[in-house]
C-alpha cells in the first residue's frame, strides 16, 4: 500500500508539471517527492538530511503525536497531508520552539497574525499571551503542553499562510521553507537566500527584506574573494599620519560603501576623515572622524560575522507585512530611536530609551489610539514585588515620599500607583497602543539618559526624549489642540485622556542591520543577544567569542 501511494504521488507530481509548465519548482533530493503548485511542496517522507546534530531546533516530535493532533482537530485529508509535509521536511523537529524558548519565527508569525490575521483559537491566544510575557522561557523536551502549543501554532500558521500569502514578504516560498531546518555554513545559507525569488513583492524599493538581500549580495561577492584581514592600528593615529593600515581602512570603507573613489594611499587625509564620519554615523558611534578603539573593533568584525548578521536580520525582516502603512511610527530597539513616517517618508526622529537586559522591550505591532496627559503610573506587580515592597519595609514613609499610594491588594501583593506630578516616573504624558505586553511610550524626568549612546535603562516601556513633540504631532489635525494647549495640558497636574483618530500604527522592531532611506547599510550592537541566539541555531560555525578574542589581541597591538 505504501509503495502504491508513493507511485501515485509521483504521477500527481508529473501531472502538475505537465499541466503548468510555468510553475516554479526547486531541486529534488533523494529523500522527498514533490507535488508542485507555484512553489509549494509536499514531502511524503522525512527529510533525512536533517539530524539531531545539525537541526535548527533541538526539540523533536513523534509521528504519533502529529497523527493524533490531526485526528483530534479533524483536519481534512489535504490539510492533514500539508501538516505532515511541514514536519516531514523538518524531520519532525519543532519549528516554533527550541530549548532556549521561542524561535525568531514564532514571534514574527504571531506579530504578523496580530497585524493581518483573523483571531486564532482562544486557547492558543491565552497560552501565547502567557508565554510571551515570561521574562525568561526555557523549554523541557518533556513538557507536553509545549508540544500542543507547537502543533497549534503550525495549524494556525498553515491556515494563515493559505489565506494571507500574498501579504507576506516570502509569498514566493512554500510554507515549510520559510523556517530554517538545519545549520549550514554561511556561504551556503547566503546562496539559498539569494536564489529565492522575490518577484511577487510590491514595495521592492522600501522592503527591508529586499534591501538587506541586496546588501547580502554585496558582502557575498566580497567573501568570494576571501575574508578581510584584521586591521592593527593605534587609536592615537591622527590626521596627516601615514601607515599601511590606513590603506586597509580605506579599502574596507570602500568595500562597505562608505568611501567613494579609489584612493588607497597610506595617508590619513580629509577623504578618510569624511568616510570615517559616515561609517561612524551608520554604526551607532559619534561621527568624530577620528580613529578610535571602537572604530577599529567595528571594522575588524569578521566578514563572515557580518554576513551572518545580515542573514539573521533578513529572516527577521521576512516576517514583516509585504506592504507598510503610509503613516506610522517605528521604533528600532538597538538604534534607540523612534521615527515618524508620513506618506512613507521620514518626518522626524526622537531619541528613546528602551528596556534593560532582563526587562527587554519586545518586538510587536500595535495602534496608538490615546494620549494621556499627566498620567497615573499603575506600577506593575513585578516591580512592586521586586523593588517597591523591600523599600516599604525599610521605610514606612517610602510611598508618601515618592508621591505613591496603595489603592488595593491583589492576593498578598499591594496594588500601588504613583500620582501625577513632577516626580511621576512617566513624566507628563504617555501614549497608549493596547498590547499584551503592557508597553507604551512615555515622557521622563530623567533627561540625562539621552546624553548616553546606549540607553537600555527602563523596565520595558519606551521613554521619549521629546514627548511634547510627539503629542503635538499626533493631535495636529484637531484644531482644538494647539501647541499651546498641549503644553498647558502637560503642565496641569491633572490626568486627561485624549483619543487619537484615526489611530497611528506602531511597529517595534529589532534590527541590528538595516538599510536606511539613503540606501546606506547600518549595523548596531546585539543589545539583547537575539542575533546570537538565532545565529547559533542557523550556522554550523557560529562562534560569538571569536570577535572578543580578536579584539583582545588587537588591543594588545594598539597598546
Amino acid at each position: 500500500m505504501k509503495i502504491l501511494k508513493y507511485i501515485v504521488a509521483i504521477i500527481v507530481c508529473w501531472s502538475c508539471n505537465t499541466q503548468d509548465k510555468n510553475a516554479t519548482t526547486s531541486g529534488s533530493t533523494s529523500t522527498d517527492t514533490k507535488v508542485v503548485t507555484h512553489t509549494d511542496t509536499v514531502y511524503i517522507v522525512r527529510n533525512a538530511d536533517v539530524t539531531p546534530a545539525n537541526a535548527y531546533s533541538d526539540l523533536f516530535l513523534d509521528t504519533i503525536v502529529i497523527d493524533q493532533y490531526i485526528k483530534d482537530n479533524k483536519l481534512s485529508s489535504d490539510d492533514g497531508q500539508g501538516f505532515k509535509s511541514f514536519y516531514n521536511y523538518r524531520n519532525l523537529q519543532f519549528a516554533w520552539f527550541s530549548s532556549l524558548g521561542f524561535t525568531e519565527q514564532a514571534k514574527g508569525f504571531w506579530n504578523l497574525q496580530d497585524k493581518l490575521g483573523t483571531k486564532a483559537d482562544k486557547g492558543l491566544r491565552n497560552k501565547m499571551d502567557t508565554l510571551l510575557n515570561m521574562d525568561t522561557l526555557t523549554i523541557s523536551r518533556f513538557d507536553t503542553s509545549i508540544f500542543k502549543t507547537e502543533l497549534a501554532l503550525t495549524h494556525a500558521y498553515l491556515n494563515f499562510y493559505k489565506t494571507h500569502r500574498d501579504k507576506m514578504q516570502f509569498a514566493g516560498i512554500s510554507a515549510e521553507k520559510t523556517i530554517p531546518v538545519k545549520k549550514q555554513n554561511t556561504m551556503a545559507f547566503a546562496d539559498t537566500i539569494l536564489q529565492q525569488h522575490t518577484d511577487t513583492l510590491v514595495n521592492k524599493t522600501s522592503s527591508q527584506y529586499i534591501l538587506l538581500k541586496q546588501k547580502l549580495q554585496v558582502y557575498h561577492s566580497i567573501a568570494k574573494e576571501g575574508d578581510w584581514h584584521a586591521i592593527a592600528l593605534s587609536a592615537k593615529t591622527r590626521k596627516g599620519a601615514s601607515s599601511p593600515a590606513i590603506t586597509q581602512i580605506k579599502k574596507r570603507l570602500q568595500q562597505a560603501g562608505f568611501m567613494i573613489g579609489a584612493d588607497t594611499s597610506a595617508i590619513f587625509n580629509d577623504s578618510l576623515v569624511n568616510a570615517i564620519q559616515l561609517y561612524q554615523q551608520h554604526n551607532g558611534m559619534k561621527p568624530t572622524g577620528l580613529i578610535t578603539d571602537t572604530l577599529i573593533r567595528s571594522l575588524n568584525v569578521p566578514l563572515e560575522k557580518r554576513m551572518q548578521q545580515l542573514i539573521v536580520n533578513l529572516t527577521r525582516a521576512q516576517w514583516m507585512p509585504a506592504t507598510q502603512d503610509a503613516n506610522y511610527i517605528s521604533v528600532n530597539i538597538p538604534d534607540f530611536l523612534l521615527t515618524v513616517f508620513e506618506n512613507n517618508a521620514k518626518a522626524f526622529d526622537i531619541p528613546v530609551a528602551v528596556g534593560k537586559q532582563g526587562t527587554n522591550t519586545t518586538m510587536f505591532t500595535g495602534d496608538l489610539n490615546q494620549v494621556v496627559f499627566n498620567p497615573y503610573w499603575n506600577i506593575p506587580a513585578s516591580i512592586v514585588q521586586r523593588e517597591i515592597m523591600p523599600k516599604m519595609k525599610a521605610d514606612k514613609n517610602y510611598l508618601k515620599s515618592r508621591n505613591m499610594e496603595q489603592i488595593g491588594k491583589n492576593d498578598s501583593l499591594p496594588t500601588i500607583r504613583q500620582l501625577p506630578g513632577k516626580d511621576n516616573a512617566l513624566g507628563k504624558v504617555k501614549f497608549l497602543f493596547p498590547n499584551r505586553y503592557d508597553i507604551y511610550f512615555h515622557d521622563t524626568n530623567e533627561k540625562d539618559i539621552f546624553f548616553k549612546d546606549k540607553r537600555a535603562v527602563s523596565h520595558g516601556c519606551i521613554r521619549l526624549a521629546d514627548a511634547e513633540k510627539l503629542a503635538t504631532y499626533l493631535l495636529r489635525n484637531d484644531n482644538s489642540w494647539t501647541p499651546d494647549k498641549v503644553y498647558s495640558a502637560m503642565n496641569a497636574d491633572k490626568e486627561q485622556y485624549v483619543k487619537i483618530s484615526p489611530a497611528m500604527p506602531v511597529t517595534i522592531t529589532y534590527y541590528t542591520a538595516w538599510v536606511d532611506e539613503k540606501g546606506q547599510l547600518n549595523f548596531r550592537d546585539d543589545l539583547y543577544a537575539n542575533d546570537s541566539k538565532t545565529a547559533q541555531m542557523m550556522f554550523e560555525n557560529f562562534a560569538p567569542r571569536n570577535i572578543v578574542a580578536l579584539n583582545d589581541s588587537l588591543q594588545k597591538v594598539n597598546n
